[in-house]
This record gives structure tokens, sequence and C-alpha cells, in this order.
């Protein structure tokens, strides 16, 4: 373990390891509820997409750190797993296998750029000030979404204001077989709750909860908060222990692997049946790819220059090199094909997660941190029996307080800039507001433009930016029209 970890060489024990690993696990521990509730409600089995979220974490975090030797965690990433169901399922309308074949394609193509030097290019044409506000932009929408998950938030609006009822205009829509869709135009309001229902006490308790614990740096807090309002929530009847069964929740959880596992190929074939949809499916495939890419970067150079985890030569290798040369081109790989895995086995974008900071700030320093990290994640699949009582009023909180953490992004954005603000800004609000973060980035890469156009610094505009740009606005185009 000494010779292959290169323990010594790093100033580190097993034992420093093991617990920087385990300190890791419960800093992250909380996907493991919050994704199965955020890709079931694309209409995914929720039990395959928790051991859909558990095999991706663990083949992914040992390839961490058996290959690239860090100790960095990978999990289904917040944020992604929010735009794979309510943008691209919800707002595209894509199925979610369509949404799977999307994301193992995204993984193929990071994959690629990780081995050549396309990365070099890609990371060049974002200029630093939108990778920060795309950042804290989808911090924003995360935090936004719990709200509006745990009903915290209310909408009113008026008859004038509806535009269509179950898809066609309100006075021909046919109520017989009930109400399934309003659309409505700007006159809807939003409005905080009046706190009648249980279940949005519930939520706002775990809230107050969560935000204790980690303010007082509880370790596992998150965790601690969803399990915490899931058992306060008993008394109060918004969870019900009868639904547990301990019994054949493992085996009926497998036999629903089997719905999600290689769905992603099926979806490969509906999805460039039409090519008309093939823009939007590139486009759709691109911000998967940037949203994904920069943070496990972000991650990578934050959090391994203070430590020195990655050296100066690890960095410059970034945009230098090619393979497997240095081990930040490891990393950036087992990041890479962390997607792809992820996708075939049932669930969204792998990423690297940020909170591996926690395990590193306990000593971590090696691959042995990542390895103990996994272990842990392969023996929560005993908690599969209680995931389905978990309700969105104990995982909201978990989602605003994610979102809270995510928005620190923003304080590397020179908001006294109105150039460097007025594209941050709408990357931000684009993103809660139209509930789509694919929109936010064209929002920001659009005004990006328009403020160097206005300024007279075109040529600082890569042509990779300039082509996703065109991208974006074709679409908007195309929805117009259709």
């Amino acid at each position: 373990m000494e010779t292959f970890f290169k323990l010594k060489e790093h100033g580190t024990t097993v034992s420093t390891e093991v617990m920087a690993g385990l300190t890791t696990f419960f800093a992250m521990s909380y996907i493991l509820f919050v994704n199965p509730a955020i890709l079931g409600a694309a209409g995914m089995p929720t039990q395959a997409v928790f051991l859909a979220t558990i095999i991706a974490t663990v083949i992914s975090t040992l390839i961490m750190g058996l290959f690239a030797n860090v100790p960095y965690a990978l999990a289904p990433g917040m944020g992604l797993n929010a735009f794979f169901t309510y943008t691209v399922v919800f707002g595209l309308g894509f199925s979610w296998q369509e949404a799977l074949a999307m994301v193992f394609i995204c993984g193929l193509f990071n994959i690629f750029i990780t081995v050549t030097r396309v990365r070099k290019s890609i990371i060049k044409a974002i200029p630093v000030s939108l990778q920060h506000a795309i950042g804290g932009g989808i911090g924003v929408f995360v935090a936004y979404l719990g709200f509006k998950n745990a009903n915290i938030i209310d909408f009113s609006l008026s008859a004038n204001n509806i535009v269509s009822i179950n898809g066609v205009a309100p006075e021909a829509a046919d109520l017989s077989q009930g109400v399934f869709s309003v659309a409505a135009n700007g006159g809807v309001v939003p409005a905080i709750s009046t706190f009648t229902q249980p279940s949005v006490i519930l939520a706002v308790l775990g809230l107050f909860l969560t935000a204790v614990l980690v303010i007082k740096n509880v370790r596992g807090a998150i965790l601690i908060g969803i399990v915490a309002t899931t058992l306060l929530g008993i008394p109060m009847g918004v969870v019900d222990v009868s639904s547990i069964s301990f019994n054949n929740s493992i085996g009926s959880a497998f036999g629903e692997l089997g719905t999600t596992f290689l769905a992603a190929f099926g979806g490969i074939a509906s999805l460039f049946s039409d090519a008309s949809r093939l823009p939007l499916v590139l486009m759709t495939i691109f911000a998967f790819s940037l949203s994904d890419t920069f943070d496990t970067l972000g991650t990578f150079i934050g959090t391994g220059r203070k430590t020195g985890i990655f050296s100066a030569e690890d960095e410059a290798a970034l945009e230098e090199s090619t393979g497997f040369s240095s081990k930040m081109d490891r990393a950036l790989f087992a990041d890479a094909i962390g997607t792809s895995i992820g996708a075939l086995f049932g669930t969204s974008n792998t990423t690297t997660y940020v909170e591996s900071a926690a395990g590193i700030a306990e000593g971590g320093r090696t691959g042995l941190t990542a390895v103990s990290t996994a272990l842990a994640f392969l023996a929560s699949i005993l908690l599969l029996p209680i995931i389905g009582i978990v309700p969105a009023a104990a995982t909201a909180p978990a989602l605003i307080i994610v979102g809270v953490m995510m928005v620190s992004s923003f304080l590397d954005v020179d908001w006294s800039d109105f150039n460097d603000a007025l594209p941050a800004f709408f990357a931000a609000f684009f993103m809660a507001l139209c509930y789509s973060i694919s929109y936010g980035i064209a929002a920001a890469f659009i005004f990006y433009c328009l403020v160097k156009v206005a300024t007279g610094k075109t040529k600082e505009v890569h042509p990779i930016l300039w082509g996703a740009t065109f991208l974006f606005i074709v679409n908007f185009v195309i929805l117009a029209i259709l």
C-alpha cells in the first residue's frame, strides 16, 4: 500500500487517508437521497437510480484513486442532474432514455478532449469570468429548485393570464378528463407559502436544522439534516414508515436497474432519428459537457493548488500535454470516463465533487482517500430500504444549502465592472427564472459577445464561443418557429 500510493512521499499515513475518505463520504453522501428524487421526477425508477448512483460513484472514484492517485471522489453532479430533469426532459421534451444517451455521448466527448489538445482550445475559449458566473448561476438554480420542491414558494394567477389548458386555448380545452397542464404568461405571481401544510413546515424546520449543522461545521451535516428531517416527518404525518420493506428492496432494486442499464443505447437510436432535432441535441450535449468540464477543473485547481496535490507542472500540462503524461491528465480522464459509466447504468453526469475538499482538509493526499470513500459508498447499498420514504421536504433543504455553497463562485466575478456583471447576471437569473441551465449559459454567452462587440473587442472572443453562441441563437429561432 505504501509503495502503490506513495504515502510517505505525500506526507500521510493509512489511518489519515481512511479518515479523510470517510469524511468525504459524509460530506457528499446526501447525493444518495437527492439524486433519485431529482431523476425520479423525470420518470426514472428511483431505486434503480439509487443503485446507479452508487455504482457510478464507486467505479469512477476507484478509477480516480487507483489510476490518478489523487484524493477526489466522484458522483452524479448537483446542477447537472437538475439540468437533466428540468431542462432536457421537461423543458426540451426529450425522454429520459434520450437524455441518458446525451450524457453518454458527453462522456465520450470529454474523454476525447482529455486525451487530445482539443481540451486546451475549449478551456481557453470560455473566459474565466463566465466560468465563475455559470457556476454561481447553477447554485441559484439549485437553491430555487429546493424552494420550489418544498412548496415554500407559491404561485398564483388570474384567469386572463392563462395561455393554454391541456395544450390548447382555454376556451377550447376539454376538461372532462381533468386538467393536466396549464400554461400562463408573465402574470404569474410568486409569493411565500402560508405555512399551513405539514410538509412545508417540515421543510422549513429541516432547512433551519441543516443550516445550523453546516454553520457548526458538523461532518456530514447535509446527510444528517436529511435523516433528521425524515425522522421528524414521521410524527408530523409526512413520512409513512409502513412502506419500508427490508425483505425484497435490494432484489427489486436490481430488477429496476435492468430498466435503466444500457437504456442510453436505446436512447441513441431515437435521438438521431429526427434530423430536425440535431441542432438541439448537439447544443444540449455541449451544455452538459461545458458544465461538467469547468465544474471539474474548478475543483481540481481550487483545491489542488492550495494543498500541493497538483503541482505547477500538472496545471501547465492541462493546456500543453496529451495522453496521460501528468497526474492532472489522469484525474481528468477518471472524471470523464465516470460520466459515460454512470450513463450506462442510469444516472446523469458523474463529476468530481467539491466536497472532496472536506477529506483533503482532514489530510487526504493520495488515492487511498478516494478508495476509502468508494468503499463507504458501496456499503451504503444497505440504506436502500429507506430510500423510498425520504420526502421532498427532507431533500429540499439539502438543495437549498448546496445552492448557497455553489453561489460562492460569484465572488470571482468583478461586479463593479458592468462588462463582467452583465453576462454574469443573465447567467444566474436566466437559469432560475427560465428554469433552465442551458438558457442561462446561452444568455451569458450572448451578452458576453454583445459586450465585446459594443466595446470593439471582438477579437477577444474565441471562435468556439462564437460558434456556441450562434447555435444558441439558432435554437431560440427554431423554438420561435415551432
